[in-house]
């Protein structure tokens, strides 16, 4: 993660380590991409459009075709396609439990999914890209409650931020989406019009 992010030259983490590391060596990995001898130079459109779409695929942790296939589905939904591709995103099961704070990073918190750590509407659920909707209650599943990877969870809390889109409640770590992501939630590192530019071209 810590290439990628200096690859595209923004923090695709809230880890520690990473914004560290963009602090000292925001700049391209690789001997070309040393202060000294690296020459910026000036991205044509395409170029643009490319890295926002890295950027996006890096950071929700996706690969081309399942990318491709978010923004198809975007594309055929009422309203604003940029918006769409960006709501759609964020309602993964992976990152709705990183936006509740149940999990430090998307990467941990896909790994963590992936290992059925958790349940929505009581039934046990372990996609990633499972598409969370309006109601629907995330937790922790209560014999995955003493996992070494909950052990500082309520100190955690103390300073995590849930987006407006969720609620999350403090006693029992239980989460709910109680509308879908809008406006100042939909604000990332990347810019979804210049990928939706990208796959119309």
């Amino acid at each position: 993660m810590g290439k990628m992010s200096r690859r595209e030259g923004v923090a695709l983490s809230t880890s520690e380590s990473i914004l560290k590391l963009m602090q000292s060596r925001a700049y391209a990995p690789g001997m070309h991409g040393a202060p000294q001898l690296r020459k910026r130079s000036r991205l044509s459109v395409y170029g643009k459009q490319l890295r926002e779409k890295q950027k996006a695929k890096r950071l929700y942790g996706i690969m081309e075709k399942q990318f491709r296939n978010y923004f198809n589905k975007a594309s055929l939904m009422k309203g604003n396609t940029a918006e769409n591709l960006g709501r759609l995103l964020e309602t993964r099961l992976d990152n709705t439990v990183f936006r509740l704070g149940l999990a430090k990073t998307r990467p941990q918190a896909r790994q963590m999914v992936s290992h059925a750590l958790f349940m929505v509407n009581g039934k046990k659920v372990d996609i990633p890209s499972y598409k969370v909707r309006i109601d629907d209650v995330i937790e922790i599943r209560e014999n995955k409650k003493a996992k070494g990877v909950f052990s500082d969870l309520d100190e955690r809390m103390k300073n995590h931020t849930v987006p407006g889109w969720l609620h999350l409640d403090l006693a029992t770590k239980q989460g709910k989406v109680v509308s879908l992501p809008a406006g100042e939630d939909l604000k990332e590192v990347y810019d979804p019009k210049l990928i939706v530019e990208f796959y119309s071209r």
